[in-house]
């Protein structure tokens, strides 16, 4: 669900990305007609007003479909707290960090382009960063299949926090977040029976549901913490992921027709990751259009090699760890 949500809220990014030319600097150019997209140098009311509108009109918009995507015609209950922080090995919990901290960002750029000053359009940011996914949490608690989750809370407030907090000391993002991801090739037999009915059988079902398949990274640019680096887009990344889940917990699950499987056998294991990427918004462009669209494609990781090393004892060198690209080289197993 987070990362249905964060692709229904890219639109916002489409005002986000038109910063001034020096970002750190606490004064900005005259705004007019021909450069409304430019930050504005004072508060400006219909600018703040239609962000605000905006905003909730489209939070709202969207939290309907999800209702009705997510929960269908299920009788909600009483309201209940269910505790899943060791599910998944802590995939989606990522997933939990992400979304609000790009809703948090999003929402600093158009805070800041209507006016308001870095640290009031930080903390406002964050905290909506921060509520509109948690909020969630009210009909999952209510719902016979779900519950609510005080882990989802806590990696809510983290991405958020995340965000808000570069912003008051940086103005500006340093340690990105970004989501990369393969695609699975699963055996034929139950293995890819389970895999289809968990993850769906589509690309754009696997993108959004298959946790074997995500890597979620924290991605540093160094340029922005020493100016000799060069080139400025340069960032190292480091990824988590997880391999061999057919279930939450634990690789036993009955079939539709009432069948028991076992597959306890498979180890399920955590993958840590390091590897090149990049800031695409430091990429040199001479449109607008451009900037918008390396603004949105932020988000996800570079396509480069990378050195796995994972909780079955192997470290694995993949000359590209993207989509179903990679072939990797075992260093150790």
């Amino acid at each position: 669900m987070w990362l249905f949500l964060l692709c229904c809220c890219v639109w916002f990014h489409s005002v986000a990305q038109f910063k001034p030319k020096e970002p750190l600097e606490l004064t900005y150019k005259k705004t007019t007609k021909k450069d409304w997209l430019q930050f504005s140098d004072t508060l400006n009311r219909k600018r703040l007003i239609g962000v605000s509108v905006g905003t909730v009109g489209a939070y709202t918009t969207l939290m309907t479909g999800v209702g009705f995507a997510w929960y269908g015609k299920e009788k909600l209950s009483g309201f209940r707290w269910f505790d899943d922080s060791k599910e998944w090995l802590q995939i989606d919990k990522t997933g939990h960090w992400f979304a609000p901290y790009f809703i948090t960002t999003y929402g600093y750029q158009m805070l800041r382009w209507s006016g308001m000053k870095n640290t009031p359009a930080a903390l406002t940011a964050g905290l909506f960063g921060f509520l509109s996914l948690s909020a969630i949490e009210i009909p999952d608690g209510m719902s016979p299949k779900y519950g609510a989750s005080w882990s989802d809370i806590v990696f809510n407030f983290g991405g958020a926090a995340f965000a808000t907090t570069q912003y008051l000391l940086w103005q500006e993002q340093r340690i990105l977040t970004k989501y990369s991801f393969h695609s699975v090739n699963y055996p034929r037999g139950e293995l890819r029976d389970r895999a289809n009915e968990l993850y769906g059988t589509s690309f754009g079902e696997r993108i959004l549901k298959d946790y074997n398949g995500v890597t979620m990274w924290l991605s540093f640019n160094l340029h922005s913490f020493n100016h000799k680096i060069k080139p400025a887009w340069l960032n190292i990344a480091l990824g988590y992921g997880a391999g061999n889940m057919y279930g939450g917990f634990e690789n036993k699950w009955t079939d539709k027709n009432g069948v028991e499987h076992d597959r306890n056998d498979l180890k399920r294991h955590r993958r840590f990751f390091i590897s090149i990427d990049a800031d695409y918004t430091k990429f040199k462009t001479r449109t607008k259009a451009g900037k918008v669209i390396l603004g949105i494609l932020n988000i996800v990781k570079l396509p480069a090699p990378a050195i796995e090393f994972n909780t079955l004892g192997q470290v694995v060198f993949h000359p590209m760890y993207f989509l179903n690209l990679q072939v990797p080289v075992y260093l150790k197993k």
